[in-house]
Formats: structure tokens, C-alpha cells, sequence
């Protein structure tokens, strides 16, 4: 089957990730009435480079890691020039815990508890909107399998 037939019929649209990446399905996720457009990074190469060497993100935009098991993972900022938040996602889209990172540093930002997911969206996004852990992400069920 053609890969953008699949990808319609998925519920996924392609973008293009950044300068000199090549292009990341999006899918559609919502937190409550906010609706996120999440590049997916569902292989090892998309996953380390995520949301690297880009010098802006629109504000419905983000990035949704997914792991191919659940563990604590971590995320750093190396070679990353935004500011982000990330929030740990359990199987079903519910929030474990929000993290706060800042460009160009190495810290380790870790789910609390074991996740199967990482939505980084731009710094402050799910302050702002009033998101929190145990809040649940509609969509997460469309997610690719991770590779």
C-alpha cells in the first residue's frame, strides 16, 4: 500500500521536520479543548534528533516521542535551541509529570515513573493552558508503533 494512502488513512499527515531532516508524520493530538499538531518520532533516528537545531515552533506545534517500551525515560537539550516543555505519557495519554528545559544544556529530564511517550511542546505550553499531570491526551491511540 502506498505510504501516504497509509498515512490518510491513519490520520496522519507529512510535514518537513527542519533543515536537513527529512519529513515526520503529524498527528493530531487534543488536551482538552487545545488541539496539538505533534511531528511523530517514532524511530531511533527521529527520536535522537527530535526537535534539534530548529530556531522557532508554532504554538499548536510539538513533537511526540514514541518508545518501543515504557521505562523512565529522559530528555536532554543537546544541540536544541528552543525552549521546551516536556510531558511523560503513560500507554493510554495520561500525563505522568511536565518537565521544563532550557536550549543548549545536557540535564536530564525524566518521566517519574515508567512512560511510553514524550510530547515536548514550546516552553510553558501546558502552564499556560492549564494542562497537568492526570490530565489524558485524546488521539494517542492513532500513534505509530515505534520502530
Amino acid at each position: 500500500m502506498n505510504k501516504i494512502v497509509l498515512a490518510v488513512l491513519c490520520g496522519l499527515t507529512f510535514s518537513a521536520a527542519g533543515w536537513g531532516q527529512s519529513a515526520m508524520p503529524v498527528l493530531e493530538l487534543n488536551a482538552g479543548l487545545h488541539r496539538i499538531e505533534a511531528e511523530v518520532a517514532a524511530s531511533d533516528q527521529s527520536r535522537q534528533i527530535g526537535l534539534m537545531n530548529r530556531t522557532a515552533m508554532a504554538p499548536q506545534r510539538g513533537m511526540l516521542f514514541v518508545f518501543p517500551q515504557e521505562n523512565t525515560h529522559c530528555m536532554w537539550m543537546r544541540n536544541t535551541l528552543i525552549p521546551l516543555s516536556v510531558a511523560f505519557l503513560d500507554a493510554e495519554g495520561t500525563i505522568i509529570n511536565i518537565e521544563n528545559m532550557q536550549p543548549q544544556t545536557e540535564n536530564n529530564h525524566c518521566a517519574k515513573v515508567p512512560a511510553r511517550y514524550a510530547l515536548e511542546m514550546n516552553l510553558g505550553w501546558f502552564a499556560q493552558r492549564g494542562i497537568k499531570p492526570g490530565a489524558k491526551l485524546k488521539g494517542i491511540d492513532k500513534a505509530p508503533r515505534p520502530q
